[in-house]
């Protein structure tokens, strides 16, 4: 297949990603591999190193299969053929999301985005601390209300939230290594 082809169908690989890289990387795997392209232990070949490498997966596979095939410049070339459709996408939404922001209607509806963004982090939250610190199951077991809580996780968790207030000029990733050390040396 020529680079321009492999460009279009990149960009029909972006344009049909709606969920994320492993969304792609079904769709590359379901054109590239019967096409012929590249054979099916090349291909999760790299998706194993598309995953270890930093970015998203599909954005890595792209550029890794353009490599691949064509050199730096199909690297180039598909990683802009998979990247532009999204792009286009955003870029319209910025366009005309900018002359409706004014209007009462579309106000209230990013009040309630706001609300509903609210919720989900709350509720992020509390899973999190139900995993990391609460032991509702130990709780549930004994019926115990000493056991409802991980002693040690509370309270470095305490620990770390005082620290972050009290010193708000400590870079996060020392609360980050923090946390990290003690999950090593007491968990």
């Amino acid at each position: 297949m020529s680079l321009i082809g492999l460009f279009f169908l990149f960009m029909y690989i972006g344009l049909c990603t709606i969920g994320g890289g492993l969304v792609a990387i079904t769709l590359m795997q379901q054109e590239l591999i019967p096409r012929g392209l590249i054979s099916s232990e090349d291909f999760f070949a790299m998706v194993a190193i598309s995953e270890s490498t930093p970015g998203p997966m599909g954005i890595n596979m792209a550029t890794y299969i353009g490599y691949e095939l064509y050199g730096v410049l199909g690297s180039i070339v598909l990683t802009t053929g998979i990247v532009l459709p999204s792009l286009v996408v955003i870029v319209l939404i910025a366009r005309f999301a900018s002359s409706f922001q004014e209007k009462p209607l579309v106000k209230k509806s990013f009040y309630g985005l706001r609300a509903g963004a609210v919720g989900m982090i709350t509720v992020a939250c509390w899973q999190v601390i139900n995993i990391s610190i609460l032991n509702l199951s130990a709780f549930r077991a004994s019926g115990k209300i000493t056991d409802i809580v991980h002693i040690k996780q509370f309270v470095f968790f305490w620990f770390l939230f005082f620290v972050s207030i009290f010193f708000k000029k400590l870079h996060p990733i020392v609360l980050v290594a923090a946390g990290a050390i003690f999950g090593v040396l007491f968990l």
